[in-house]
């Protein structure tokens, strides 16, 4: 079950909040839970694997530092339904070719293309509207303010 809660942003991405001229309502996801690498291991473990929690802890933390390393060495990995990984410079932009060099390179970052069970979950997800993060934070300073004036009674 994805939750997700409605919120009214500016139409074009980007614009500075004094320059939005014009808003529509969009739909934003709230994840419930954060998973670290630890939970996420044992949920693999957990679901018929021969290896242990440590054991796909060790996998993982070992395909991570492998990902990073073929990035760093320019190659793209391609893993399965999972997707393909590679590196994407974000540079300044130079006059000339001849005035470009490796100074104008600021960020090295991963891109990925999500493969086949990725590409697009919305035939198979479940949704249920939800509070604003916003309006959840106002609820529960409503009800402190609630507890607060009857522990005064």
């Amino acid at each position: 079950m994805i939750n997700y809660s409605i919120c009214i942003m500016g139409t074009k991405p980007g614009t500075k909040k004094a320059d939005i001229t014009e808003t529509k309502a969009y739909g934003t996801s709230q994840c419930t839970e954060v998973i670290d690498i630890h939970k996420f291991a044992k949920h693999i473990s957990d679901h018929g694997s021969v290896y242990s929690r440590g054991d796909v802890v060790g996998l993982l933390t070992q395909a991570v530092d492998c990902l990073r390393e073929m990035m760093l060495d320019g190659k793209k990995v391609r893993l399965g339904d999972l997707g393909d990984f590679y590196p994407e410079l974000a540079t300044e932009g130079a006059d000339t070719t001849d005035e470009f060099n490796a100074q104008k390179i600021k960020e090295v970052n991963v891109i990925w293309i999500p493969g086949k069970s990725f590409k697009n979950l919305r035939a198979e997800a479940e949704f249920q509207l939800v509070p604003s993060r916003k309006a959840q934070a106002d609820a529960i300073e409503v009800i402190r303010n609630e507890e607060t004036i009857q522990g005064l009674e």
